[in-house]
């Protein structure tokens, strides 16, 4: 049976997030301390004991989801429940693209902490925090979500930036206008808008900016030739470690075309997911998109029964 592996992106943090592996798990606990050494301060702290807030500030939550997301691979590898042979793609969400190529043995730890680093903050000062955002639209096809955004232009620029799964899109863009949206989704002939806990409009135009430092910045890092195959978010097809500094650069601005990965990759042959990292929202994404296809979350130690019964 085919398998894919699929990290989740920014959103999905939680206060004590990976604790309970940290306690359990050397692999996890080293990962842990690589990640305040590096980022030379206690980031671990704030994952496990601070305040929701401030682990969603983008320059925390990228970093902080991405070691946890490695965490949790480092003890499923540790723990022997799975091993080089257990996958045969990898896919993650926007951010989990880090985790993704750190699992694929392309990219070490370390210099995806370092490239988060840069990463984040430019995103972080692409606009003043509070007056971008974003929203998850349940219910509305792209092209009448298209037609919203249109209509509520005098409000402010928004982008459609995430394509999830069917029925489920989400918007990016000035606050303003997310707010005018996510208040009055019924009016504007939506079945649900919810604001998502994030700092900026992410995968819009208003992250150039960003874009163009991590240009500037991606030749200092090396990537490794991939293990298996790793479906990219800007075409939503395999890509390769020639093509995966641009696709990085890419993936800032672009649209994340989650629901064609995860159609992609089912034709492909892909039966079963397993999604490492905090949270559960791809595992329901994919579940969305077929009720024939195995997927389930791994967050918790106690998630790993789930891995005996599939």
């Amino acid at each position: 049976m085919k398998t894919a592996l699929i990290f989740p992106g920014q959103g999905s943090q939680n206060i004590g997030m990976g604790y309970d592996f940290y306690s359990d798990f050397q692999s996890s606990r080293d990962i842990y301390d690589q990640l305040d050494k590096i980022m030379g301060k206690s980031l671990t702290k704030l994952i496990f004991k601070g305040e929701e807030s401030e682990l969603a500030m983008t320059q925390n939550s990228q970093p902080s989801i991405m070691a946890t997301s490695v965490a949790i691979f480092a003890a499923l590898k540790e723990s022997g429940k799975i091993d080089d042979h257990s996958f045969h793609s990898v896919a993650g969400h926007s951010l989990g693209e880090y985790s993704a190529l750190v699992a694929n043995k392309s990219l070490n730890f370390k210099d995806s902490v370092e490239l988060l680093k840069i990463r984040s903050k430019a995103m972080q000062e692409s606009m003043p925090v509070g007056t971008g955002g974003m929203a998850a639209i349940i219910g509305g096809t792209e092209e009448e979500i298209t037609d919203v955004i249109n209509d509520v232009s005098s409000k402010g620029r928004i982008f459609i930036a995430n394509d999830n799964a069917i029925g489920q899109i989400v918007i990016s863009g000035e606050m303003k206008a997310i707010d005018h949206i996510v208040a009055n989704s019924k009016k504007l002939g939506l079945r649900k808008s919810i604001k998502l806990s994030v700092s900026a409009p992410f995968h819009s135009e208003f992250m150039m900016n960003a874009s163009m430092i991590m240009r500037n910045e991606i030749d200092k890092f090396s990537f490794n030739t991939f293990a298996v195959p790793l479906y990219s978010n800007v075409t939503s097809m395999p890509c390769n470690e020639l093509e995966i500094k641009q696709i990085l650069v890419k993936q800032i601005v672009k649209k994340v075309r989650w629901r064609e990965i995860i159609m992609n990759m089912i034709n492909d042959g892909v039966e079963r997911f397993i999604e490492i990292g905090p949270g559960n929202v791809l595992t329901n994404l994919v579940k969305r998109m077929s009720k024939e296809i195995t997927s389930i979350s791994i967050s918790k130690v106690d998630d790993f029964e789930k891995l005996e019964n599939i």
